[in-house]
Parts: C-alpha cells; sequence; structure tokens
C-alpha cells in the first residue's frame, strides 16, 4: 500500500532516508513520535495509525496521537492497562508483528474494537517498538480492507523505522537514568558513619530524616513512632528543610489512629512498604482517601521501621503533587526505615534488659506458686493477679478443649470484681484458628475484636465483656490443643514480643495442671462409663419381667450415652408389627407424639435398616423418611444411632433400640461402645425372659390340661363303674329269677352312655390346651353333682356335710370346669378332716351377677401353702414353692381357671382354726 506516483520508489528511498536521519539526531520523544506518525501517514495507506508507549511499572500503553478517519481524537491520548491475554500485551511480551483480519471481531483487542466497530477499520497490524529485549511500545495500523497483510518491502520498511524509534527510545532511556539516577548506597553509609556516634535516639532519627529528605527531595520527610498501648502512631521526627515546593501544606499528621488506617497498619506490620503516586487515581486499598488528606500529601513512600518482628513505626516522604517514584528512591527510604530500626534498641537496651530480670522474676515466682502449691486454684489466683498486673490486663482465663464435644470449658478465670464472669463454655474453634496454637511457635494475639478475623466463634461472647484485645497461647506448644491461656484488655493494644513470651512461659507453666487435669477428667469419666455400664448390665440382668426390662433398658441407656431420648421397639420374629415398647425422654421438647403404637416393621425403613446393619447405624434427621417420622417425632429431633436387638447371626432380632440428640450431636468411643455392650445384653436378656415366658406359660397349660383331664377321667371312671356294678348286679339278680329285666338293662346303658359324653369334647377339643366352654346349669344340680362324686370319701371317713342357705340360681360359664374346681375343694376338705368330721357349704348371692359359695371344715392347712395361695409363686422359679406339688399345684390351677371364668378362688383360715374355701361363681345373665 505504498504511495502512487512518479517514481515511487525513488520518493519511497528518500523519505525513508529522512526519517532514519531524524530519528537518530533527535533528542526529544515528543518529536521523535510526531515525525513517525507524520511518516507513517505519509508513506502508508492506513486509516487508523496510533502509538502507545509502554509504562513496564504499571504495565500499560499511554497512547501519544495518531489519526482516525475522523481526525485525531481524545480516545488516542488515553492509558490503557494491559490484561493478561489480550492483544497488546501479547505484542509487548513477545515482541512480534501480529495481524488481524477484522479488528471489529477482535473480543480481545479490548476498546480498541469499539473504534474499530465505529469507524470501519477490518485489517489491522500491531507492530511493537523495541531493543533487544526491551519493549517500549506498539504501533496499531489498520485499514478499511479485511485482511489486509503488507508486502515484504512494507514490512522491511515498518521494521527498519520502527527499529530505530526503539534503538532511540532505549539510548534516550539510558542517558536519563544515568544522569538523573542517584545511587542510594553513598548516602545510607554515610547517614551509617554519622549516626554510630550520636548517643541519643532522637538525634539519630533527626540524622536519618535529613539525609532522607535531602536524597529524595519530597515536600515533607517524617518519622511517625508507634503507641502499642493506645494503638495510634504519632509525629516523632519533622524535617527542617523546605521541600521542593515554596507552599508548605497544612500541618493536620501529629498522629494517626490504627482504627483510622487499618489497612495501613495491616501492611506495615507485614514489613511491606506503602506508594503512592496519586492519591486521585488511587485504587490499591493499602491507604485510604481520609489517610492521605490527614497526611495533606497527594503522593507518598511510607517504610515501616521493623526489628525483630515487631512495628516500632514508619518513615514517610511526602509530595504535595502527583509523582512516580523511582526503584531507587524507594529502596533508599526502606534502606534509611531499616538503619532507624537497627539503631532504635540501642537507647532501649537497659530499659529492656531491666524488663527481661524483672520479667524471668515474675515467671519463676509464677512457676513456684503453680509446682510448689497443693491448691492449684489458689497457685493460678496468684499467677493471674501477677500477670495482669505487670501487663496491665483486665481479664485472665484458663480454658481445656473438650474434644467430644468440641467446646472450651473455662476451668479458671480471674478478673476485677466489677466486671462480668465469662460463660463456663465456649464453642469451638475454626480449622484454621486451632492450626495456629498447635503449629506456631509464638502465642497468638488479637489487636482489635472489632476488625480482626481471628478467633470469629468467640467474638460475640468476648465483645459483650467488652474485651477488644487479648493474647491466646496453647498450654502445649507445638502438640495437639489440650488447652489454652487466655489474657485481654478492654481496648485495642498492641502486643509486644516479650509480652506474648511472657504469657506463653507462663502458659507452658500452666500446662502441667491442665494436663493433669485433663487425665484425671478422662479417668473420671471412664470409670463413670465403666461403672454405669457394669450397673446397666446387671440391673439388665436382674430385670425379671419384660415391662421392667424395657423401662430399665432406655433408661440406661440415655444415661451412658448422655442423650436425652431413648426409644425401644420391639416384635416378635414372624408376626405382624412391632410396638413401642418404652419410650424415656428427659427433655419435652424430645417427647414423642403417639397416635398409634403399632409400626409396620416390614414397611418401616429405620426398622429395615436397623435389621440390615451389621451393628450401629447413625443417621440424621434428613435421612429418616416421612413414615418413620409420623411415629419418631420429637420437636428437637436432630441425629440418632440405632441398633437392632440381635443375640447371635442365626436368631431373628426382636427389636430395636435407639438414642437421639440435637442436630450436630457426636457420641464418643467410649459412649459407642457402653451402648453397644447394653444392646447387646438387653438383647439377651429380653430373649432369655421370652423362652422363659414361653415355656412357663406352656407349662402351666400342661399342667392345667393334665389336672382337668386327670379329675375329668377319675369322675368318668366313678360313673362308668357305678353303671357296670348295676349291670353286674342286674345280672346276679337276674340268674335267680331266670334273665334281665329290659327296663333295667335300658337304664344302665343310658346310664352309661351319659357318663361317656363328655369324653369327646375333652379328646378333640382339648388335646393340648384347656378350651373355655360356656354353658348354664342350676345351683342345685351343681352342688348335688359335687357331692356324689365325694360320697364315696365321706361316707368312708364318716363325715358329716351338710348345705346351708341354698339359693335357687344359675351358674353361667365353663360348668363342667367349675364343678371339677369344686370337687377338688370338697376333696380337699375331706382329706384334710378327722375321722366323723364335719364339712359346710355355704351359699351367698353377693349381687345378681355373682354368688359366694364357701366351705368350711376343721382340717389343718399348712400356713405356708395359704400365704403362697394369696401372694403367688416365689420370684425365683428354682426356689422350692408348695404350688409345684399337690395339692397346692391343683389348688393354684383352679385359682387361675376361675379367674378366667370370671370368678375368684380363696382359702383362708378363721379365727376359730376352720379352714375357709371361698369360690365366686358367676351368674348367668339369663
Amino acid at each position: 500500500m505504498s504511495q502512487a506516483g512518479a517514481n515511487p520508489w525513488d520518493r519511497q528511498f528518500v523519505n525513508l532516508g529522512r526519517i532514519m536521519q531524524f530519528l537518530r539526531d533527535e533528542d526529544s520523544i515528543d518529536n521523535l513520535l510526531s515525525a513517525t506518525l507524520d511518516y507513517l501517514r505519509d508513506n502508508f495507506e492506513y486509516k487508523l495509525l496510533w502509538i502507545g508507549l509502554y509504562d513496564a511499572e504499571n504495565h500499560r500503553l499511554t497512547g501519544k496521537g495518531g489519526i482516525t478517519p475522523a481526525g485525531e481524537i481524545k480516545f488516542l491520548k488515553e492509558r490503557f492497562a494491559l490484561n493478561a491475554g489480550d492483544l497488546l500485551d501479547q505484542v509487548i511480551l513477545q515482541r512480534k508483528p501480529l495481524p488481524i483480519a477484522d479488528l471489529r471481531q477482535e473480543k480481545r483487542s479490548g476498546e480498541w474494537q469499539k473504534l474499530a466497530q465505529k469507524f470501519d477499520i477490518q485489517g489491522t497490524l500491531i507492530w511493537p517498538i523495541y531493543h533487544r529485549d526491551r519493549s517500549f511500545g506498539v504501533v496499531i495500523l489498520g485499514s478499511n480492507l479485511w485482511n489486509v497483510t503488507p508486502r515484504n518491502e512494507e514490512r522491511a520498511r515498518l521494521s527498519v523505522v520502527l527499529g530505530s524509534l526503539g534503538s532511540t527510545l532505549s539510548r534516550l532511556d539510558y542517558e536519563w537514568h544515568h544522569h538523573n539516577v542517584k545511587r542510594p548506597d553513598e548516602p545510607l553509609l554515610q547517614i551509617l558513619s554519622k549516626i554510630r556516634n550520636v548517643p541519643a535516639l532522637t538525634e539519630r532519627l533527626e540524622e536519618i530524616v535529613q539525609a532522607t529528605h535531602s536524597y529524595v527531595m519530597p515536600d515533607h520527610t517524617n518519622i511517625y513512632w508507634f503507641e502499642r498501648e493506645h494503638q495510634y502512631f504519632w509525629r516523632r521526627i519533622a524535617n527542617r528543610q523546605a521541600g521542593p515546593k515554596s507552599k508548605q501544606a497544612v500541618d493536620n499528621t501529629a498522629g494517626v489512629t490504627v482504627q483510622n488506617a487499618p489497612g495501613l497498619y495491616q501492611t506495615l506490620s507485614k514489613d511491606q512498604i506503602v506508594v503512592v503516586v496519586d492519591a486521585k487515581t488511587m485504587t490499591r486499598g493499602e491507604i485510604s482517601n481520609r489517610v492521605m488528606e490527614q497526611f495533606g500529601a497527594t503522593s507518598i513512600i511510607i517504610a515501616p521501621i521493623f526489628f525483630q518482628s515487631e512495628l516500632l513505626g514508619f518513615l514517610s516522604v511526602e509530595g504535595d503533587e502527583s509523582r512516580l517514584w523511582s526503584e531507587d528512591e524507594k529502596n533508599f527510604v526502606r534502606g534509611a526505615a531499616q538503619l532507624a530500626a537497627i539503631t532504635a534498641p540501642l537507647e532501649e537496651m537497659e530499659v529492656t534488659l531491666e524488663r527481661i530480670a524483672s520479667d524471668q522474676i515474675l515467671t519463676a515466682g509464677i512457676a513456684r506458686a503453680i509446682y510448689s502449691d497443693n491448691d492449684w486454684q489458689s497457685a493460678l489466683d496468684q499467677a493471674a493477679d501477677q500477670l495482669c498486673q505487670r501487663l496491665s490486663l483486665e481479664r485472665f482465663w484458663v480454658a481445656t478443649y473438650d474434644k467430644d464435644n468440641d467446646t472450651y470449658r473455662i476451668d479458671f478465670q480471674y478478673h476485677p470484681k466489677n466486671r462480668r464472669p465469662l460463660p463456663t463454655l465456649f464453642p469451638g474453634l475454626a480449622p484454621v484458628d486451632v492450626q495456629m496454637l498447635e503449629q506456631s511457635s509464638d502465642a497468638a494475639t488479637v489487636e482489635n475484636l472489632d476488625s480482626d478475623f481471628k478467633f470469629l466463634s468467640w467474638r460475640t461472647a468476648l465483645l459483650d465483656l467488652d474485651v477488644r484485645s487479648m493474647i491466646v497461647s496453647s498450654t502445649s506448644m507445638g502438640k495437639s490443643l489440650e488447652g489454652i491461656l487466655a489474657v485481654a484488655h478492654e481496648a485495642p493494644r498492641t502486643w509486644s514480643r516479650p509480652e506474648r513470651e511472657m504469657v506463653q512461659a507462663v502458659a507452658q507453666q500452666i500446662g502441667l495442671i491442665v494436663h493433669q487435669n485433663e487425665l484425671q477428667r478422662l479417668s473420671d469419666e471412664r470409670l463413670k462409663s465403666h461403672q454405669a455400664v457394669q450397673f446397666g448390665l446387671v440391673a439388665l440382668q436382674q430385670s425379671g419381667a419384660l415391662d421392667k426390662l424395657h423401662h430399665t433398658a432406655t433408661q440406661l441407656m440415655a444415661q451412658v450415652t448422655q442423650s436425652p431420648l431413648a426409644v425401644l421397639v420391639v416384635w416378635l420374629p414372624g408376626r405382624q408389627g412391632g410396638q413401642i415398647a418404652s419410650v424415656f425422654a428427659s427433655r419435652d421438647e424430645y417427647q414423642l407424639t403417639i397416635s398409634e403404637t403399632i409400626i409396620a416393621i416390614e414397611e418401616d425403613p429405620l426398622a429395615q435398616w436397623a435389621i440390615q446393619s451389621e451393628g450401629i447405624l447413625p443417621l440424621s434427621i434428613h435421612d429418616l423418611p416421612e413414615q418413620t417420622r409420623a411415629w419418631l417425632n420429637p420437636p428437637a429431633l436432630g441425629h440418632l444411632m440405632v441398633t437392632a436387638l440381635r443375640t447371635t447371626p442365626e436368631h431373628q432380632p426382636t427389636g430395636m433400640i435407639l438414642v437421639a440428640d440435637r442436630v450436630g450431636r457426636r457420641w464418643v468411643d467410649r459412649q459407642l461402645q457402653a451402648f453397644n455392650m447394653l444392646a447387646n445384653q438387653l438383647s439377651w436378656s429380653r430373649r432369655h425372659l421370652l423362652l422363659v415366658d414361653h415355656l412357663k406359660h406352656n407349662r402351666q397349660e400342661l399342667e392345667r390340661l393334665n389336672w382337668y383331664k386327670h379329675r375329668r377321667l377319675e369322675d368318668i371312671y366313678r360313673t362308668v363303674s357305678s353303671g357296670v356294678q348295676r349291670l353286674l348286679d342286674s345280672d346276679a339278680r337276674a340268674n335267680g329269677t331266670g334273665g334281665i329285666n329290659n327296663i333295667t338293662l335300658q337304664s344302665s346303658l343310658k346310664h352309661l352312655q351319659g357318663s361317656l359324653l363328655p369324653l369327646p369334647q375333652i379328646i378333640r377339643k382339648e388335646q393340648w390346651r384347656l378350651r373355655p366352654n360356656y354353658e348354664t346349669a342350676p345351683l342345685a344340680g351343681m352342688l348335688k353333682r359335687a357331692l356324689e362324686r365325694v360320697d364315696s370319701l365321706v361316707k368312708q371317713r364318716q363325715i358329716w356335710s351338710q348345705v346351708h342357705n341354698q339359693a335357687n340360681v344359675v351358674v353361667g360359664g365353663d360348668i363342667a370346669k367349675m364343678e371339677m374346681i369344686l370337687n377338688e375343694l370338697l376333696l380337699f376338705a375331706c382329706g384334710r378332716s378327722d375321722v366323723g368330721g364335719r364339712i359346710d357349704l355355704w351359699c351367698r348371692q353377693i349381687d345378681e351377677k355373682l354368688l359366694e359359695l364357701s366351705i368350711t371344715d376343721y382340717g389343718v392347712v399348712d400356713a405356708s401353702l395359704l400365704q403362697e395361695l394369696h401372694q403367688g409363686r416365689a420370684i425365683d422359679p428354682l426356689s422350692p414353692s408348695l404350688l409345684d406339688q399337690p395339692p397346692g399345684l391343683h389348688l393354684a390351677i383352679c385359682q387361675s381357671l376361675m379367674l378366667e371364668a370370671g370368678g375368684e378362688l380363696s382359702l383362708y383360715q378363721l379365727e376359730d382354726n376352720r379352714i375357709l374355701s371361698r369360690l365366686i361363681l358367676p351368674l348367668s345373665s339369663s
């Protein structure tokens, strides 16, 4: 795209020679750039031309002019920040030309894309201006044509012209630095030689300020000293020389507080300098506009005076106008501040030595108090009092870390009497705080709780108690966190290294007490847990009834796991459904709202999870489906653990037990072990009681069946024998008279048939268990048959019997069994009566439903038997009992049958030594 016209090559070479000569001889950067733009405009047909110079310190391009289809516009003189990945940054870093097919479509060109779209700039070439390995800027050449590529001779001319421009810029930059840059090492050495013979710190600081002011030549140079107690910087030294400006700024920098300049303080505390070129365009956050106004400066360099990780103050050079500070100026100011830091401790050395000696005496005294005093509370009182007086503190406390609950328990605290005490528990710290306390070789400090992000979980509680600053040290440095010692002040405060070291030393001495107390606490807790488990195992083993076992189990589970809720759900293998057997809730918010105690075990997810799990299953409330939450519904339920009641892998589980607590509850190992052991014992105890109850029930049923069948067989034998005897007697008479009378034979056969009538009922329906049968019978008939059954025994023993007050009533119920019971009482009464004795039967109707039938005799009955009949069997089934063998066994069977029939049986000894057998019979309602 070279110019058209006659002899174009000659003209191009002439123009090229002129611009090259100009670039070699010119010393003005503005003239160089202006001439280069003119050459590009006259010798190349580009619609967009722009030259930008590179500012390496701020990594940006500053526009120096150019042309557009609308002429030269303000946009061409702006500054363009370079971002990683964009085209201008790529050309600056790689120093290679970059062709662009269509600048309108190139998003990586930033604001240039909008300009291209506005002026229809398409094919574009970005050419670097550089010399050797240093970039000085770029040139942008844009056309209205798409994908314009310069020919080789055009590329050659651009390379020659822009290369010469880069070489000249490099030469001018070198000459400027060679003549204008001041070497910082020589003035610093001069400062050092001057101050080594100056005895006073103030005079040494004045020399540093004057030398700094002479080298940098700002408008103001000051040294500010840091007051830790009240957290502010006060101006200690100011320069006496006038700055380059005759106008002096208003002095309003007598003090800068940390509260007003937190960013500045944080930066200086990290031993970093603060540089501001122009406060009006400042974007960084180390220093605010408000603080710059307080300094009365537009540009500034602030270097920390830092000694042994402790901020003593800072050295500042301030300008009333914007100023681009050179690296040498920054280095000089930083070096001067370090010289001030090195010389500052000399003045305070004697004071420091005295303080160290005093601190050693104090520390030794605290150590003697701790290690010699048997009462560690008194020892800590003495240590806290001494330390608080030495460091001017308001609070001192020792806390032990409870890993189980992630809390800090306040074991000791010291504070003035007019201050409120700390809460007994502090929440757990964030992992970053724990890591800081465990791994740091120094105590942690908080200078202002309002703005510091350390110990955030304690901030609210401490601020409520007016605590603003503190030192916190682990009692076991370099090891896992066991306890902490903390001291606090009620105002923001910066802590010096000696103060931190003293607190840390006291913390290590107190660590022995904390460690011993923690070991004792763990031992006591393990002992209590062991005793609770032992007690629980014995209590479960001694529970003789299922209801008592269930209630004891839930109470024990809640106790050993320290949980507010324990629930026991039981079922029998092969049966449909289970039930909530016992609930123990120590607080109202953990009470269950139960509308139906039956639970569909086969369909309940929690029950199935417990059955399928091999051990303890931890769960959250969010894990439970709605079906389970319908019955497990305490309002405060958060986390729970559940296990099935399983004895061996071959046995089916017979229930599940769970304990629950708030959200985030964690059960420790000893609680899990106790829960598992008691659940296992509960499983075996419950299985044992179920088997015992089952066997006991079967035994009682078989005993009752055996007694009843035996008595019925005796009765049938009696009646059949009577009928056979009648036949034999009739047959004997018939042999004498010539034959048996047909009427007599039929009567005897009917009597035998009636005697055998009850047998089918007994054989078919009552093979292994008694079956209740409701019948009605007149009382008179029952008494008649009862007396007939014992008639032979009465006659044999010559006993006189009589029925008194016989009522005309009808008895309703299992008449056959009631008659056998009445028969048993009469047999017992006859058997204990003397020969020629007397038995009376007394009838008395109690009401419309019940009849009292009493039998009195003058026999003798063992008083122990009467007592057992009233009180029941002994709790221990292996202990001897009169109810295990007749007649006590038979009487106990009769008692249970009468209870099932709706009646009652009891035996008493009257005051006249008669024996009363009292039988309550239900009457028929019809």
